[in-house]
């Protein structure tokens, strides 16, 4: 099993923490993170775009001009999507991009991107972390002591105060054990979590 150092928010070691080789020390797989952040990005998409085609848009159907003579095309319709205010060909229309993956592709690919967090030692884990009121700055100092300016802070419960000390930040975020998703761990340099928010985890996806 993987032995993590323990650290209080001045950065002081504390104690040792064992992880679970299944979930902290899973073979690391980038091709399922590319699989599992393609859907999540997907599956936010509102997909409410929409254009108007010929049969959509206000306009005359009257012939543009005659048949012959004019030196031009014949037209029959200045609704065509050729001419200005005319109607969009082949544009988007509200469609659903969702779609699902299968669990155990999810699992492995959140075990992977754990383990590549530890692997590079962008990793800490905290004895706690909570705040009496709600602080950005000191959100930040604190941060700033543990090495993890652009983070993904995770706790095993929800910490109002903390979460509203971080959420102002743009290069951090926090969020529960529970919500921890793969996008989110890429996309943060370091990956901050709680003692209890580590245990949560691995019940979470070691069985």
């Amino acid at each position: 099993m993987p032995s993590v150092s323990i650290v209080n928010t001045q950065a002081q070691t504390v104690g040792e923490i064992e992880l679970s080789d299944v979930v902290f020390g899973a073979e690391i797989k980038p091709h399922l993170h590319w699989e599992v952040v393609k859907n999540q990005l997907a599956n936010r998409r509102a997909g409410t775009h929409s254009t108007k085609t010929r049969a959509n848009v206000h306009g005359t159907t009257h012939k543009v001009g005659r048949q012959k003579g004019g030196g031009g095309a014949r037209h029959g319709s200045r609704k065509s999507p050729i001419f200005v205010g005319g109607g969009v060909a082949h544009g988007p229309h509200p469609r659903d991009y969702s779609y699902t993956v299968p669990k155990k592709v999810r699992r492995a690919a959140l075990c992977s991107a754990l383990s590549l967090r530890l692997k590079q030692g962008e990793l800490v884990v905290v004895d706690q972390f909570a705040m009496t009121t709600p602080k950005t700055k000191e959100a930040v100092a604190t941060l700033g002591r543990l090495g993890a300016n652009k983070a993904l802070v995770v706790t095993s419960v929800e910490h109002s105060a903390l979460h509203l000390s971080i959420r102002n930040l743009p290069s951090a975020k926090y969020i529960r054990a529970e919500g921890v998703n793969v996008y989110d761990i890429l996309k943060y340099d370091k990956l901050v979590l709680t003692v209890d928010a580590a245990k949560a985890l691995e019940e979470r996806l070691a069985g």
